[in-house]
């Protein structure tokens, strides 16, 4: 492993470097992964594996959407492509990358194939974590292990097409056969990882259900609703409410911070913006941490878990889901962002 310094802290991290890819195949050789689930992460893990040399299977439930995408991906059916509880059997480590729900639903037939030796992996940790919640205690006598990609498997797909890669976090869990740690960054770097940082099934959930709900989705989106509304009340156009808040952060300023640092972008704007964007974020900061503090204490306490199963495991829950996203997709703040992204300049 590599130490690196992260802003005065020391670090262990894998990269590509001293954990190569040949490194990787080499160890996996022997195994048969199945990746059940092609929903969110499955795609985008299990054609990296299979296009980086490694005996991938896929399992799904025949019929459904994700049955059909696996089949448009090239997944072959009793070949490569398999209903869950046959690839499980079939397998030597089982990704388990259903949603949270689908993993409780599936888990009592997944469990039955996971003998000893094999390998269980997630993605996420919120089964495990919760285990009170969701009934998913894997046996003893197999390895249990996670890597959980910091964005969605499209990305993770599109970042390894262009020769790059997407950073991802690690853990074991349960290590009963001596490999699993070698397991897990085998598959880490295997599915396109760009570096690997260590962590736990409880930190990785916690830190995931924050972020997701905090600045990642549900503060992004809070935010800019926020500000576009008090602007379209102050006399300003959707055009340039929408241009203001959104256009400029996604087009402009962001691909500045992600190339070089929010120091970077802010010298990189004019003198009255740096002085206003120093001034202001103290009180933006002051603002929202107590409500990141309630946020994380609600994720601790399993509250957002139950809040999740309970909403998942309703037969209407995708119906009400949609209904949800309507009302986003139908505002007038997202109505007017379909129209500016039709005006950007194209090639």
């Amino acid at each position: 492993m590599a130490t690196i310094n992260f802003g005065g802290v020391l670090e262990n991290v894998v990269t590509r470097d001293e954990f190569p890819l040949n490194k990787a195949q080499e160890i996996l050789k022997n195994e048969t992964i199945a990746v059940i689930g092609y929903g969110v992460q499955g795609p985008g893990q299990a054609l990296n594996l299979k296009d980086n040399g490694i005996k991938v299977i896929v399992g799904q439930r025949k019929g459904t959407s994700s049955w059909n995408k696996a089949l448009v991906d090239g997944w072959e059916v009793d070949k490569t492509l398999f209903e869950v509880e046959t690839a499980c059997e079939k397998a030597s480590i089982v990704m388990n990358l259903l949603s949270d729900a689908g993993q409780i639903q599936a888990w009592e037939g997944m469990k039955k194939h996971l003998t000893k030796g094999k390998a269980l992996y997630f993605s996420h940790g919120f089964g495990v974590t919760f285990h009170e919640k969701t009934g998913i205690v894997p046996p003893k006598d197999i390895d249990v292990f996670l890597v959980a990609p910091k964005g969605s498997g499209a990305s993770l797909r599109s970042l390894f097409l262009e020769g790059q890669g997407l950073n991802s976090s690690y853990a074991v869990f349960q290590d009963a056969t001596g490999k699993a740690q070698e397991r897990a960054l085998a598959l880490g770097i295997a599915i396109g990882s760009g570096y690997l940082f260590e962590t736990t099934f409880q930190k990785e959930v916690y830190s995931d259900l924050t972020g997701e709900r905090g600045v990642l989705m549900g503060a992004l989106a809070g935010i800019f609703e926020a500000q576009y509304n008090v602007l379209r009340q102050r006399g300003h156009s959707p055009s340039e409410a929408f241009n203001e808040t959104v256009e400029e952060l996604t087009q402009s300023l962001m691909p500045l911070v992600a190339e070089n640092g929010m120091d970077w972008m802010y010298a990189n704007c004019s003198t009255t913006a740096q002085r206003g964007a120093l001034d202001w974020k103290g009180k933006f900061r002051a603002a929202t941490e107590p409500v990141l503090n309630e946020l994380y204490d609600s994720v601790v306490s399993g509250k957002e878990a139950e809040i999740v199963i309970e909403a998942n495991s309703k037969p209407d829950y995708r119906e009400k889901l949609q209904e949800e996203l309507a009302v986003l997709q139908k505002s007038e703040f997202w109505q007017t962002g379909v129209q500016v992204r039709k005006l950007r300049p194209t090639k």
